[in-house]
C-alpha cells in the first residue's frame, strides 16, 4: 500500500492540493489525477489511443514514467515517436492500405522505408524471436523524459552563460573601488564561488545526461 500524499506527490501534486475540489485543477493537473488514477487500478493490459494529445510537458513526464513502470502488458496506438521509443519493445506498422508489419522499433522502420521507398516497407523481425529472460519480461528502454532532452538540448548554452558569469564575477574583483572595500571584496568572492559551483553543477547535470542518452542509444 502507498499514502495517498507520496502517491499523490509522485503525480506532481502537493499536500495541500489534497482537499482541492477537481474544477479548480488545471487541465493539466486533471491529466494526472487520470493517470493517478489509472495506475491505481489492477490490470495485465493497458490500451491507450494517443494518450499524448494536449498534454503538458510534467504529464508527458508523469505518464511515460507510468508507463515504464507499469508491470503489465501495453498496447499503445500512437505517433508520438519519442513515447514509442521510450516505453515500446515491438512496433506494428499499418501502411494505411491494411497491411501491417513488425519492427523493433521506430529506427527500424525508417531503415525498411529507406529501403524501400514508395513501396510496402518489409521487416525481417518477427515478433516470435524476441527472448524473455527467466528474470522477467523485456526491459523498456530507459531514455531521456521529454522534459531531460528538452534540458541536454540547452545545456551547451547554459554552461556558456554560467561561465560569461564566472568570468565576469572576476573582472568585478579587478576593481579598483571593489578591492579597496572589504564588505564588496567578501562579497564578490562568494559570488564568484557561487558562480564556480553553478557551473560545476551544470556540467555534473550534462555528464549524467550525456551517460544515459548514450546508454539508450546503445541499447537501441
Amino acid at each position: 500500500s502507498v499514502h495517498i500524499v507520496s502517491w499523490a506527490k509522485r503525480f506532481l501534486f502537493r499536500a495541500e492540493q489534497l482537499d482541492l475540489p477537481v474544477s479548480r485543477l488545471s487541465g493539466g493537473e486533471q491529466a494526472r489525477l487520470l493517470i493517478a488514477r489509472l495506475m491505481l487500478q489492477p490490470a495485465d493490459l493497458l490500451i491507450l489511443d494517443e494518450p499524448t494529445n494536449d498534454l503538458d510537458i510534467p504529464t508527458l513526464d508523469v505518464l511515460e514514467d507510468s508507463l515504464l513502470e507499469f508491470p503489465g502488458a501495453l498496447i499503445l496506438v500512437t505517433h508520438d515517436r519519442w513515447l514509442l521509443d521510450r516505453v515500446s519493445t515491438i512496433l506494428l506498422a499499418l501502411d494505411g492500405s491494411g497491411n501491417a508489419e513488425w519492427f523493433a522499433d521506430y529506427a527500424q522502420w525508417e531503415s525498411a522505408q529507406a529501403r524501400n521507398p514508395g513501396g510496402r516497407p518489409r521487416s525481417e523481425y518477427q515478433p516470435g524471436t524476441v527472448s524473455q529472460t527467466d528474470s522477467g519480461p523485456v526491459s523498456k528502454k530507459k531514455a531521456l523524459t521529454y522534459r531531460e532532452q528538452q534540458e541536454w538540448e540547452h545545456m551547451e548554452q547554459k554552461i556558456v552563460q554560467a561561465e560569461d558569469a564566472v568570468a565576469a564575477c572576476q573582472a568585478a574583483m579587478g576593481d579598483p573601488a571593489v578591492v579597496s572595500d572589504a564588505a564588496a571584496l567578501q562579497a564578490r568572492c562568494e559570488a564568484l564561488d557561487a558562480a564556480h559551483a553553478h557551473v560545476e553543477k551544470l556540467y555534473a547535470r550534462w555528464t549524467q545526461l550525456e551517460n544515459k542518452r548514450g546508454a539508450s542509444l546503445r541499447t537501441s
